[in-house]
């Protein structure tokens, strides 16, 4: 903008932090960021699984368990009793299941600002960081056990432990759109059973120089493989709640993370 006297005037600093994270990231260099993301799935799938054996973010087994429960209700009794009951494990289940895809409908905003928008990656991780700081609260405050001993004895029962399980889910759920709207190697940072596929039929599996299609791939399953070790080994010592604090501090690394990503113009430009 020209002042009076003819001079350019520079932005003010509110103004330019505003304009840098308007700014679209490079998706090419979001490795560590989508790795980060992977890592904590299986750090809260690790958490919600030892817990009550319901996956969080894996809700292609919690839709297949909640089919089992309605069959249920059909089933033809041969002179024994019918269990036509609605277990409490498949209600932690479609509280996942539900709180899951709210959480993923949240991450819908983030095609009404800019899917590759630096506000938007930011604000998204901070929503996760939100939400799994909620989980820990309601854990805590729930007072139960952190693993349980048997499929058929969870250790989480109370409501409070629902409020955990959903806002755990809802967390992973908006993680994962905005890990798809990227369109990288990781896809959502959720599921790998896809990646698993598309590794096997990686034409260049075996090559032995760097093929990306390939190792980040493999980085995305070796992160989640490290989130779920590293949760289940904490787990014991600090129990669900402080380990769900720990993962809420990891995404806000994550959400920090975000302001440092180059951007796309300055990716082409270092080309």
């Amino acid at each position: 903008m020209a002042s009076e006297s003819g001079t350019i005037s520079q932005p003010s600093r509110a103004q330019s932090i505003w304009n840098y994270l308007q700014t679209e990231v490079d998706p090419k260099q979001c490795t560590a960021n989508l790795t980060a993301y992977c890592f904590m799935t299986g750090f809260i799938d690790a958490i919600s699984f030892s817990a009550v054996f319901v996956w969080c973010g894996f809700q292609t087994g919690n839709f297949v368990q909640l089919a089992l429960a309605l069959s249920r209700l059909f089933e033809v009794g041969t002179g024994g009793a019918v269990d036509r009951t609605f277990h409490i494990a498949d209600q932690q289940a479609l509280t996942s299941l539900i709180s899951f895809n709210a959480g993923a409908f949240i991450g819908r905003l983030g095609d009404r600002i800019g899917p590759h928008k630096r506000i938007w990656l930011v604000l998204g991780t901070l929503i996760q960081t939100l939400f799994t700081m909620a989980a820990a609260l309601a854990i805590w405050k729930s007072g139960q056990s952190s693993v349980a001993s048997d499929r058929g004895d969870p250790s989480w029962t109370k409501a409070l432990t629902f409020v955990g399980i959903a806002f755990m889910s809802a967390s992973l759920g908006t993680q994962g759109i905005i890990g798809k709207r990227l369109n990288t190697q990781f896809t959502t940072t959720i599921v790998l059973t896809t990646v698993w596929i598309e590794l096997m039929a990686d034409p260049k599996l075996f090559f032995r120089k760097k093929v990306i299609t390939r190792d980040h791939k493999l980085i995305a399953a070796g992160a989640l493989f490290l989130g779920g070790f590293v949760s289940r080994s904490i787990l014991d010592k600090i129990g669900a709640d402080s380990a769900l604090g720990v993962g809420a501090g990891i995404r806000l690394l994550i959400t920090l993370s975000w302001l440092f990503v180059p951007g796309k113009k300055a990716a082409q430009d270092a080309k």
